[in-house]
């Protein structure tokens, strides 16, 4: 179904995609002016935070009045409204795609657990490591960068503040950073194998001990960092972890200067979240049609290679990158590799069926760390503290655990 042969459907019409992805004014102007260029009808791309995007959804389904044709959004940020039965099946579009080499395994995650194609798969991303090759030489003996451990980092970071003066290592944790997503994609299933039920135990308090060493030879000013890749550009840190698209400006401009690498390994494994965004079309939309023909757009291979050159999320689609892209988007792209290949990865979701309660999830996360790390309060009290208030929680959003927590009958539980 190419693009043409809906063009006459809605030639007058004007395709409303909503998104809570690609946000920053860069990003969305390269989604406007680059990435839908070539679409013969118009789209207009609003982006919407995801706590508003959840109101804004609910608010449409329950009006019966509806003005958004195409969503794009996370994983989790889906599924409540495809258990609301909110989405229009797309399993003709899943099998055309299937066809064409999108993977099995990620078209089986846009079912969200039932037995229709909820969303298509639209980019995918993740977290990782990045240092400034000046930080190599402090390097542990021994250590190897793509293997490295928490113990190892710790060292790492001791010995570059002790040789230059200064802590080089950072961490978005800033007001509008992803430090949560590190703490429950990275953290907590490093040390404890998951992210709700172990939040308390025995193997998270020893963890949160650990944290604070790594924090001692954190550049305090990661509480104000939002994007790793400005202070990794103002030499203020070495090495840092960061989403690969917050990452990208830094990477890209100084291809030579750089090395990305897989997030450490805790006693549970190395954790890490696969970040899959996908495409749905609301139940009542105005254009059906032409959200198709943005989908199958968004979809096609050349298309997916210049989302990646241009934002840094990358391909769903069997689309190999050229041989005369970026040497930055190439690194990047390779460190996704090596993170998802990596033996001891453990596979960390986005949080699941929390609707738009997913800013209290994370608040539980950040005012642990702020309380342990940067407060210093006792581990066991804080973590007991927090502990009822993400049960309380859970409880209430009803949420089923979700990997790498084993299922539940009901809300997840904290153990």
């Amino acid at each position: 179904m190419a693009a043409s042969l809906f063009a006459g459907t809605f030639a007058h019409a004007e395709t409303i995609f909503l998104s809570t992805q690609l946000r920053p004014i860069e990003e969305a102007t390269a989604v406007r002016n680059v990435i839908l260029k070539d679409l013969q009808a118009p789209v207009e791309y609003v982006v919407e935070e995801p706590p508003q995007f959840a109101v804004r959804m609910e608010a449409e389904r329950q009006a019966g009045k509806h003005t958004i044709s195409l969503v794009g959004a996370l994983h989790g940020e889906l599924s409540p409204i495809a258990a609301k039965d909110g989405f229009v099946p797309l399993d003709d579009l899943a099998k055309e795609l299937q066809a064409k080499g999108m993977p099995k395994a990620l078209l089986d995650l846009g079912k969200l657990g039932t037995d229709k194609q909820q969303y298509i798969p639209w980019m995918q991303a993740t977290y990782v490591m990045a240092a400034n090759k000046q930080a190599l030489q402090y390097l542990p003996e021994g250590a190897d960068i793509n293997k490295l451990t928490y113990d190892q980092l710790i060292e790492w970071g001791r010995k570059m503040q002790a040789e230059t003066g200064q802590p080089r290592i950072g961490f978005p944790a800033g007001p509008k950073g992803l430090m949560a997503r590190y703490f429950q994609g990275y953290f907590y299933p490093s040390f404890t194998g998951g992210v709700v039920r172990p939040f308390k135990s025995q193997d998270a308090a020893k963890g949160w001990e650990s944290f604070k060493q790594l924090w001692a030879v954190v550049n305090p000013n990661s509480t104000n960092y939002n994007f790793m890749q400005e202070p990794l550009l103002a030499d203020e840190i070495w090495v840092a972890w960061d989403h690969i698209a917050r990452l990208k400006e830094a990477i890209a401009s100084q291809p030579d200067q750089y090395v990305i690498f897989p997030a450490p390994a805790g006693p549970k494994g190395r954790g890490y979240m696969p970040v899959v965004a996908g495409l749905a079309i609301p139940q009542g939309a105005p254009d059906e049609a032409g959200a198709k023909t943005v989908i199958e757009h968004l979809t096609k291979p050349e298309t997916q290679i210049l989302t990646a050159q241009n934002v840094g999320f990358f391909p769903t689609v069997d689309a190999k990158l050229p041989s005369d892209v970026e040497p930055g988007i190439a690194m990047l792209a390779a460190g996704v590799d090596a993170t998802q290949q990596a033996p001891d990865a453990v596979i960390s979701l986005l949080p699941v069926g929390l609707g738009d309660r997913g800013g209290e999830f994370n608040k539980v996360y950040m005012d642990t760390f702020q309380r342990i790390v940067i407060r210093g309060e006792p581990v066991a009290d804080v973590l007991n503290q927090q502990a009822s208030n993400l049960s309380k929680l859970m409880g209430e959003a009803g949420a089923p655990c979700w990997a790498p927590d084993a299922t539940s009958q009901g809300p997840c539980p904290v153990e």
